[in-house]
């Protein structure tokens, strides 16, 4: 006889739904949902993946992992603290770093801009966001790089002459303003409206003869080649820093830009209860179709119960029954899931040929296609969260299996 007897009549009861039409369609809805719905919570998981790894790499290209800059009123040995700075496992460099508020003067209006040193790995982490220009003539000490909202509010272009007025202290400590004149040297477009409208870049040197140690912030910026081990780099730059960490703050890009990811956390997290809501729909349909197979199946419930099979025995028999539905489900869902993350440019693209569907037009977005990153974890949990609602469902049907009394149940028979 095939053991154990619960899977044995559980998956006899799964396959013989083909004479009962409506039952039958129950299973099916409830297999489908199951298998959409941890599809498409994989595949928008593996989008929103892809969007935040995007801004990440866009935001590294504007900052560095970590900064050192100095504490209000403090007098720091920049080369000094480069000489400490640099041996620590993990950093590539360390550059000069400095910032300076200045106002852009246009032809109609005046903004403000948040000038910032781009030394020379700053500047080849920018080339991949020029939309204009070159930064070939950024060494003159007379180029700037301007976000590409920027140049558009102020109507100039690469090669244009463009007026900023620095604001500065004299000797006698009266505040004063300068007018300086520069070249547009090249126009970036990191694809986030808070940079792209108030970001321009120039070399320390410039900043420092703007006079960015008195008004501004100077410091250094710490490159690693591994951005993603920013906190840990900066714990390692704390230690580092000895008898100057009085004197300076050692801040990594992930305490500077928590608001972007915090609110990607919060939008993952959200979009996964709200999908997870559909599996939940599905479980639902498994728990109706599992309470008409009882209700169809109480004479064999009491055959069974005659013959010496327990409640627990009966009650394993429709959580087989149901467990099957949902992991067949589940299955299905995690294959088409990490097959749409996988292909997820080729497959829009197919809808803009065939449809005419273009979910990202060029003249209003910056991203023109869809980012996708697959995670493993994701996947696991996505499918693990998807096996428990399922098994949830079948805990009502078994229990009203297992209750059924087995004279009752034979008395009309």
């Amino acid at each position: 006889m095939f053991h154990p007897l619960p899977l044995f009549v559980g998956l006899r009861y799964a396959r013989a739904r083909a004479h009962r039409f409506f039952v039958s369609f129950i299973t099916w809805v409830s297999l489908g949902g199951v298998a959409v719905g941890v599809a498409a919570l994989i595949v928008i998981l593996s989008v929103m993946n892809g969007f935040e790894s995007e801004l990440r790499t866009r935001l590294l290209a504007l900052t560095s992992p970590v900064r050192i800059s100095a504490l209000p009123g403090q007098e720091v040995d920049w080369n000094a603290l480069a000489s400490k700075v640099a041996p620590i496992p993990g950093v590539k460099v360390a550059e000069p770093y400095a910032e300076l508020q200045v106002l852009a003067v246009g032809q109609l209006e005046m903004m403000p801009l948040q000038l910032r040193a781009a030394a020379p790995v700053t500047l080849q982490e920018l080339q991949p966001l020029l939309v204009e220009g070159n930064t070939s003539g950024m060494n003159d000490g007379q180029s700037l790089i301007l976000g590409r909202l920027v140049a558009e509010q102020l109507g100039v272009a690469a090669g244009d002459a463009m007026t900023l007025l620095v604001p500065t202290v004299t000797g006698d400590g009266v505040p004063e303003a300068r007018l300086r004149q520069f070249t547009v040297a090249a126009i970036f477009e990191a694809g986030i409206q808070d940079h792209d409208g108030s970001l321009a870049f120039g070399t320390p040197d410039m900043l420092l003869a703007l006079g960015a140690a008195r008004s501004g912030s100077v410091g250094l910026a710490v490159e690693s080649d591994d951005a993603l081990s920013a906190p840990d780099l900066a714990r390692r730059v704390r230690a580092a820093v000895g008898e100057d960490s009085g004197r300076v703050e050692v801040r990594d890009w992930t305490q500077e830009h928590a608001s972007y990811f915090r609110a990607i956390r919060i939008e993952k997290t959200m979009m996964a209860l709200i999908l997870l809501l559909v599996v939940g729909v599905a479980a639902f349909n498994i728990v109706a179709m599992l309470v008409m197979v009882v209700t169809d199946k109480r004479t064999d419930i009491a055959i069974l119960r005659t013959l010496g099979a327990g409640p627990a025995t009966v009650a394993k028999v429709f959580i087989t029954q149901g467990l099957l539905i949902g992991w067949i489900g589940v299955s299905a869902g995690v294959l088409l899931g990490v097959w749409i993350a996988r292909n997820v440019g080729p497959i829009l693209q197919w809808l803009n040929d065939v449809f005419g569907v273009q979910l990202f037009d060029a003249d209003v977005y910056y991203f023109t296609q869809v980012p996708s990153e697959l995670h493993r974890m994701d996947v696991l949990l996505v499918a693990g969260s998807a096996l428990l609602v399922t098994a949830a469902a079948t805990v009502y049907p078994a229990l009203r299996a297992a209750s059924i009394s087995p004279a009752e149940a034979l008395r009309y028979e």
